[in-house]
């Protein structure tokens, strides 16, 4: 059975077409073509219902909660799982007719070549599932519409990814918008309707990174409401005695409720990945048994997590698949599966303490190591005028962002030669896994602040947005005109709808790497190039001067 995949920047070649650079076979990979084809159904009658008169109802709020769901399982590194994924495929179709039944059964008749997307049925078993992802594949939609048209339906749709995961974190902490769920539906249908007109696509692109702006707001929102605004904490990076679990992923609220599981009994948890930023928040550094963190980002997890002495829970994406050696003691939460590895409900997480316990722990502690992260906005804000005064006295020079989706692909070095060519009298603000390719360097300070700035996950780029727009005031400029360079890396569908909102937001000069996304024809990176600047990663000197001479 063939695929293709073009959604991640790993993708081999053009596109990934016998199975996942990530390790997705075809079957999951068509099953999560056919859960999107369900999500745009279910859209598809939730728009119905509204135009209908009703706007805000329980069921339809489930259903928005089900679509968030569908569209983060089908983000890179998330749910392997084909027999879960057919399950959804199952429980979003059965939503669809639950929302139906709010007027009865009975939806008004939709014109135009799009009438059937609310009433299609998925097939009753897997082999006639898999024959209808033929019929919606990513390579059907090509052929159909065209490099360019296509590939523009693939970003709305991988923004719509990448967004959904954003708004499903904001979601499991109680904060949620109702028009956030609105444009969901609207542009799920737009894309299961083969007539949408070719020239509103990249304006819909732009209006995904834009409602990705409230959503990143919604999260920063859920995340500080509960766990207070992040601080300057010291995290150890290097093992202490004793039995132990590692956390992976970005779900701030299973690694809370682990925590709390976990009180009084001998193990020690540390973050791993996109959990490091955790150790600013003071409703989560209060606990004493978070230790540190151990290892570094989502590629290199088969190795560190060989090696960890402990047990093991991944939380939303960036599994990967598990080696023999830690079968037994590795668990997913949440959206992520793996075939054959345990998988926690509720929160409940005893079996992954039993692991723990069972295991044998590190034997001594490490050298005490420590880096610094929780320079989120409230921070960073609160020195502000430290750093204007800095860069009107011309102690501070230039602040590069440099950061984003860490990954395997040759070539990445490119962001750790980057940062160490970074001059002296420069800051760096990071963020997302990309910085574990120098965050553990010694960066010094300038001006008497830390020259080195971890902003946080990639769930957390609202606060890059909220410090560039503050400098942008204090200066009385806008923010192209600010000495700020983005030099930002990629890997899955979060990063691009940061991409888009930056784009939003009129951000221009941006260096985006590893790669370009395969998914965009050359006229669609002509368009972008043209129109906001944007240019892939070349050489780091080339770049470094490009940017300086910016200002």
């Amino acid at each position: 059975m063939s695929m293709f995949c073009y959604q991640c920047e790993q993708t081999v070649r053009n596109g990934c077409t016998i199975a996942g650079n990530c390790g997705k076979d075809a079957t999951t990979a068509a099953l999560q073509d056919v859960l999107v084809h369900a999500a745009m159904s279910l859209a598809k009658v939730c728009q119905k219902v509204r135009s209908c008169g009703i706007i805000e109802h329980a069921i339809l709020r489930e259903a928005d909660r089900e679509l968030l769901e569908a569209l983060f399982t089908t983000v890179t590194n998330v749910n392997f799982d084909p027999i879960r994924v057919e399950q959804q495929i199952r429980e979003v179709v059965a939503m669809r007719e639950k929302v139906r039944g709010l007027i009865g059964g009975h939806l008004p008749d939709c014109a135009g070549p799009s009438r059937c997307l609310g009433s299609w049925q998925p097939a009753p078993d897997r082999a006639g599932l898999l024959r209808q992802a033929e019929e919606v594949s990513v390579t059907m939609k090509i052929q159909r519409d065209g490099a360019t048209v296509g590939g523009l339906k693939e970003l709305i749709l991988y923004g719509l990814k990448g967004m959904a995961a954003y708004a499903d974190h904001a979601m499991v902490l109680g904060v949620e918008d109702e028009s956030v769920y609105v444009f969901v539906e609207h542009a799920l249908a737009a894309l299961g309707n083969p007539a949408t007109p070719a020239d509103t696509l990249l304006p819909l692109a732009m209006r995904v990174g834009e409602v990705n702006l409230r959503v990143m707001e919604m999260l920063d929102q859920a995340n500080t409401s509960a766990y207070g605004h992040p601080q300057p904490t010291p995290v150890r990076i290097t093992p202490v005695k004793g039995r132990c679990i590692l956390v992976s992923g970005h779900d701030l609220k299973d690694l809370d409720a682990l925590l709390q599981q976990t009180q009084g009994l001998g193990i020690n948890v540390y973050t791993h990945g996109e959990m490091l930023p955790a150790h600013g928040y003071p409703g989560l550094k209060k606990y004493p048994h978070l230790a540190g963190n151990y290892g570094g980002a989502w590629q290199d997890q088969r190795q560190e997590f060989e090696a960890f002495p402990g047990a093991i829970l991944m939380t939303t994406n960036c599994i990967q698949m598990p080696k023999d050696t830690y079968k037994a003691r590795i668990f997913t939460c949440g959206l992520v599966a793996w075939p054959g590895i345990t998988h926690i409900h509720d929160r409940n997480f005893r079996p992954v303490i039993e692991a723990a316990l069972a295991a044998p722990g590190f034997s001594g502690d490490g050298a005490d190591t420590c880096i610094t992260v929780g320079f989120g906005h409230h921070a960073v804000l609160g020195v502000a005028d430290k750093i204007i005064e800095a860069v009107k006295a011309g102690q501070i020079r230039h602040f590069f962002l440099i950061g984003g989706c860490d990954g395997a692909k040759t070539g990445r070095d490119y962001y750790t030669q980057f940062a160490e060519a970074v001059p002296e009298d420069c800051v760096i603000l990071t963020l997302a896994c990309g910085k574990y390719r120098f965050n553990k360097l010694d960066f010094g300070t300038v001006a008497g602040l830390p020259r080195l700035l971890d902003i946080g996950q990639c769930n957390d780029a609202y606060s890059a947005i909220k410090i560039a727009g503050a400098l942008a005031g204090a200066f009385d400029c806008g923010i192209n005109d600010l000495p700020l360079s983005m030099i930002l890396s990629w890997y899955e569908q979060k990063a691009v709808v940061i991409l888009l909102t930056l784009l939003h937001l009129g951000v221009k000069n941006i260096r985006l790497g590893p790669s370009l996304p395969a998914f965009l024809s050359p006229e669609v990176v002509e368009l972008l190039m043209g129109q906001f600047g944007l240019r892939p990663v070349t050489n780091v000197p080339m770049d470094m001067n490009a940017a300086l001479a910016r200002g």
